[in-house]
């Protein structure tokens, strides 16, 4: 069976890390979205793969051209324009021939389990169409569903209001056939209508996804997507080229890649990963869910705590960052802090571009993005948000007159 990744979109609510990044590019526990999706897909029997991309579809490109796929048949197919998820569905019809079913999968969603695997079980048994359907802490935002006691998906409303809601939501996961793409094309490239079109004649089958899922959607829940793949790690992994120098201390779960330099005093309390080539200074405390990309360099003295930083970031000794994720290219002088709680403890609300959205978290960091600097002796407040390639200067308390 072939599979479908829809990574075109553009993700407006990621900013400041959408900019410059398809959202299945976003980095957690020190891999992409798009490389979590891969791996379970390969695991599923799943290696013929086309990829719709888009929004920044560079990175994409990048990913596919360099890393050793396994195996795998990935191929890239470009939707130029940004006319929705059906349009984007639609750049890959003629790859599926005539009878064939295939694979769907939205690009933002995250699973540490197997979700493919489940629906691919689901369509063997069910022998008709399958959409994947979870329980999510809150169904507002996504397309609601409706059973019946066959498993049979009766209704679905993509954008439900008032108290029209169903229990469950579609979780981006489906299995379709060839002539899905005849019923888009009757529906003007609504994925919305020609599911409700499978739905009246076909058939649409629920699998049941009862383990964690995740559709990132703001910032701050690249903090939950870290945590969530860390907490199903079973193994410490240290890689052989990688040096830890005397008197370093592992607790709990620690993945070291090759050519990462962990020098002396330093405290890694797991779960927590450190990139490859990636440098941690003598006496940094890297604590749990904190996740350490590629050829970074954390200077001494430092705390990192229930973090994401991304490729090719420099943090400056004695500095904390806390609840926050930091962008690639991000370079962080030295006694910065990132303040990650109110002083009365009241939920902290981000500022994004011109709204204000509460996060209903205590506690919460700062968001970088790409190619930021922040000057030594900087302290940012509980959600602030740094557009990428800003400059903050450096915070002097006494200057030259």
């Amino acid at each position: 069976m072939k599979a479908i990744i829809l990574a075109a979109g553009e993700g407006t609510h990621l900013s400041p890390f959408s900019e410059t990044r398809p959202i299945s590019m976003i980095g957690v526990a020190g891999r992409t979205l798009l490389d979590n999706t891969f791996g379970l897909l390969k695991s599923a029997g799943i290696n013929d793969i086309f990829v719709v991309a888009g929004h920044k579809q560079e990175k994409i490109l990048e990913q596919l051209q360099e890393q050793n796929h396994n195996g795998s048949n990935l191929h890239h197919v470009e939707q130029k324009r940004k006319l929705g998820i059906g349009h984007a569905v639609m750049q890959v019809k003629s790859k599926i021939l005539p009878g064939e079913y295939f694979l769907l999968a939205y690009g933002d969603i995250l699973t540490a389990d197997n979700i493919f695997s489940k629906t691919l079980q689901s369509f063997h048994s069910f022998k008709c169409p399958v959409a994947s359907i979870c329980l999510p802490p809150s169904n507002q935002m996504f397309g609601n569903v409706f059973l019946n006691a066959r498993m049979e998906i009766t209704k679905i409303i993509e954008k439900p209001k008032g108290n029209n809601l169903g229990n469950y939501v579609l979780s981006g996961v489906f299995i379709l056939p060839a002539s899905f793409f005849q019923l888009l094309e009757s529906s003007g490239n609504s994925m919305e209508k020609a599911l409700k079109k499978v739905v009246a004649g076909e058939g649409l089958r629920a699998s049941m996804w009862e383990d964690d899922w995740l559709d990132v959607v703001y910032p701050w829940e690249i903090l939950t997507a870290n945590k969530m793949i860390m907490d199903s790690w079973q193994d410490t992994s240290i890689a052989k080229t990688a040096t830890l120098e005397a008197n370093v201390t592992l607790q709990g779960i620690v993945r070291v890649e090759a050519g990462a330099v962990i020098k002396s005093g330093a405290v890694l309390e797991g779960p927590c990963c450190i990139g490859e080539g990636s440098y941690i200074g003598n006496n940094s405390l890297v604590r749990s869910y904190t996740s350490v990309a590629k050829n970074c360099s954390v200077g001494s003295g430092v705390e990192l705590k229930n973090c994401v930083v991304m490729d090719n970031t420099q943090i400056g000794r004695l500095s904390f960052v806390g609840d926050s994720v930091l962008g690639e290219n991000v370079d962080m002088g030295a006694g910065c802090m990132t303040v990650n709680r109110n002083v009365d403890w009241k939920p902290i609300s981000v500022k994004n571009g011109k709204r204000s959205i509460e996060t209903g978290m205590k506690k919460l960091g700062a968001f970088l993005g790409d190619g930021v600097v922040v000057g030594a002796g900087n302290t940012l407040q509980p959600g602030t948000v740094i557009a990428p390639g800003k400059t903050i200067p450096a915070c002097y308390s006494v200057k030259q007159k």
